[in-house]
């Protein structure tokens, strides 16, 4: 059986059996899609200096120590978004800085509930922001 080589082909071998698969090349077109979230002056407010990022992660032993046992208590949580699990915690002299997207309201409280268990509520500063759809609803 001859392909003709304009025709992109790819040859699946599953338990001895071959199959050929044609796609034709505009479905492996770049999207045009234009709807991309512009987060410019969110990036030039983290780079300003005057809000905490991961680079200021202190590298005290108890400051990693704390930050991991929040991590680890967020990622324990199966009913937090994926937002919800990658929220930045940033931990600074026994401070602790939660930033970033979640999903809801009741995933930020969440959230900063364990955060401010492990820490105590004293040292937790909330930072996190409802994600943009979750506020449209």
């Amino acid at each position: 059986m001859k392909v003709p080589v304009s025709i992109l082909a790819s040859l699946a071998i599953v338990g001895g059996a071959v199959s050929v698969v044609h796609a034709a090349a505009s479905d492996y077109m770049p999207s045009t899609d234009k709807s991309a979230p512009d987060n410019s002056a969110q990036n030039a407010r983290d780079r300003g200096g005057e809000t905490m990022t991961p680079m200021d992660q202190s590298n005290k032993p108890q400051d990693v120590d704390l930050t991991r046992r929040i991590r680890q208590a967020v990622e324990a949580d199966h009913e937090l978004s994926t937002d919800g699990k990658n929220v930045k915690i940033i931990t600074v002299d026994g401070v602790v800085w939660l930033r970033g997207p979640v999903k809801t309201a009741e995933e930020r409280h969440e959230i900063a509930g364990k955060a401010s268990e492990i820490a105590g509520a004293h040292n937790v500063r909330d930072q996190m922001e409802i994600a943009r759809e979750a506020r449209s609803e």
